[in-house]
């Protein structure tokens, strides 16, 4: 069960995010049913870790085995969502991803993956891109410029 609650048109999430870099890009995705682009990851289920959920979202994401270098930011959103017009309260952990055992790199600048009924759509987005992109969680299009030179060496394919 998912740490996740609606009570009238308010909806409460525990979230998980993967930041995911590679030279000056970060990878961002987007599907059929959000206008914006937003960060591979999901809710956190009940009885599970913050580490647990974002290894098993990116598995099923993206169909990689990925590794966590570090927790980046703990951001606390409310926002009102453009596709289920409910108010959110989200609470999200962002990590540091590691992709250098995987084959994300290979797959292009753009390519497409099928999760259940939906498919998501994945782009490297290039950071001085980021602030005009329809783009959340919007602290993200400054922010990443904050981050120390040796993380986005961390995650290169080798």
């Amino acid at each position: 069960m998912d740490i996740s609650y609606t009570t009238g048109n308010r909806r409460f999430n525990l979230r998980v995010c993967a930041v995911i870099l590679s030279e000056g890009r970060i990878l961002a995705m987007h599907d059929e049913r959000s206008p914006y682009y937003y960060l591979p990851g999901g809710r956190v289920r009940l009885g599970e870790t913050a580490e647990q959920a974002l290894l098993r979202e990116m598995d099923e994401e993206l169909h990689i085995q990925a590794e966590i270098v570090r927790p980046l930011w703990l951001n606390q959103g409310f926002f009102t969502e453009d596709v289920d017009e409910l108010q959110y309260h989200e609470l999200c952990v962002y990590f540091l991803v590691d992709i250098a055992k995987t084959d994300l790199l290979r797959r292009g600048e753009r390519f497409s993956l099928r999760e259940g009924r939906h498919t998501h759509d994945f782009e490297w987005l290039r950071f001085d891109r980021l602030p005009g992109e329809y783009f959340y969680p919007a602290f993200l299009k400054t922010e990443i410029f904050h981050l120390p030179e040796r993380f986005t060496l961390r995650t290169e394919y080798e």
